[in-house]
């Protein structure tokens, strides 16, 4: 199936050609609106969506299987289950979802849900922590899934999200919904290594943080090969959302996030802080807007992002935006975009640090400013590992858990 067909056809078109539910159609009818991006998208402008929306894929979405509750983890395999947690105040369902968004500005995420037969649905309601792991492992695929997550009120939980990627020449279209109640304080940690010539991961989602609730989310990807990061947050009164993103490419490739923050509610707060650290002919991509609407008096919103380009050949497009509708708030957003510190770079060196490692140090510093804020140690140790592979080929954290060979001599008298 190649997903630009689909802007020939009308709402109903779109419900017959891909066989989905009646209850679906006001999904379609969004999509039909908004149709699938190409190279002229303003949202799309720096991702080479042209050569996604073209292939011609078979298309894989979720299956009403059974699955076995085990262990602290929920196992997601090419969209379908193989095993889900068992915690305690956590349920995983597999059924039909239509309460979407129906003002969300990206169109893949109609269409991920359009496609998606059911979606899978994560109950917490009791404070938690558990770990997702995606695998894509079919190749020439369009793996579709959707995944909705509610969190009721006054519960406290962590996700911790990791992801196996070795289908070839397949493209991931997923994302989820997540609702997160009043009083309610959830964690979403994404990490996520892209190897060479993996499959293209698009998640396109939407978070609805309710009145004093919060949601804090950070994504950790470290690609050698295109991916986007799509979502709409919204925000209502007295809510909170922290964002964290720590985006490491490699090769000739685009990667990075696509957002729209909405202050809805009064007193809602926001802080988005993107680290980019860009190699070889990579290009980075923060195109981030935060909205205040004209009801979100009070509102605090806060934007900003870094990038650290390697190499001359390396690209950045940045393009934080503030889209304000009334003057009791306080907003800002910046970007810098360059390379490492000379000074600091000559200021190690003269300490007979080489120039390679001093380099490291710069990075794994700027790098870790990011890490930091997961205070999960377990997870936040996963992440530094996977970061330092990437971008140095091996970790000391990972060294010192698998080889014991230098022991006599760091403990030698």
């Amino acid at each position: 199936m190649k997903l630009n067909i689909l802007n020939a056809l009308d709402s109903k078109g779109l419900i017959n050609e891909v066989d989905a539910s009646t209850n679906k159609e006001v999904i379609a009818s969004h999509l039909a609106k908004l149709k699938l991006p190409n190279k002229k998208s303003e949202k799309y402008r720096y991702f080479d969506i042209q050569d996604i929306v073209s292939k011609d894929l078979e298309l894989v979405t979720t299956a009403e299987d059974k699955f076995e509750v085990i262990g602290n983890k929920l196992v997601i395999e090419n969209g379908t289950i193989l095993k889900a947690p068992k915690v305690d105040g956590v349920k995983i369902k597999i059924n039909d979802f239509s309460d979407v968004n129906n003002d969300h500005f990206d169109s893949l995420y109609y269409t991920s849900h359009l496609f998606a037969k059911n979606v899978i649905k994560i109950y917490i309601s009791k404070d938690s922590k558990f770990e997702i792991e995606h695998i894509f492992s079919k190749n020439n695929t369009l793996i579709n899934y959707r995944v909705a997550l509610f969190v009721d009120a006054n519960v406290n939980a962590t996700i911790y999200e990791s992801f196996k990627n070795d289908a070839n020449n397949s493209v991931v279209l997923a994302g989820y919904d997540i609702f997160v109640s009043p009083y309610a304080n959830f964690e979403l940690i994404k990490n996520q290594t892209l190897n060479k010539d993996v499959s293209t991961p698009i998640f396109s989602n939407y978070y609805k943080v309710d009145s004093n609730a919060t949601f804090k989310l950070g994504t950790f990807d470290f690609a050698n090969t295109n991916f986007l990061n799509i979502f709409k947050a919204e925000l209502h009164e007295r809510a909170e959302f922290n964002a964290t993103h720590l985006l490491y490419t490699n090769g000739d490739i685009k990667a990075g996030s696509v957002s729209e923050i909405v202050h809805i509610g009064k007193h809602s707060k926001s802080n988005q802080v993107a680290k980019n650290i860009l190699n070889n002919s990579s290009r980075g991509i923060f195109d981030a807007l935060i909205r205040v609407t004209n009801s979100a008096s009070g509102t605090i919103a806060h934007q900003n992002s870094k990038a650290i380009l390697l190499n001359s050949g390396a690209y950045m497009a940045s393009k934080p935006q503030l889209e304000i509708y009334i003057d009791d708030l306080e907003a800002s957003h910046g970007s810098t975009t360059g390379q490492l510190d000379k000074k600091a770079l000559f200021y190690l060196r003269s300490r007979g640090i080489k120039e390679v490692e001093a380099k490291r140090i710069l990075i794994l510093a700027f790098a870790n400013e990011s890490i930091d804020t997961v205070n999960q140690d377990n997870f936040a140790n996963h992440i530094y590992v996977d970061f330092e592979k990437a971008y140095y080929g091996n970790a000391e954290l990972d060294c010192m858990k698998t080889c014991h060979s230098c022991e006599n001599i760091i403990l030698k008298d």
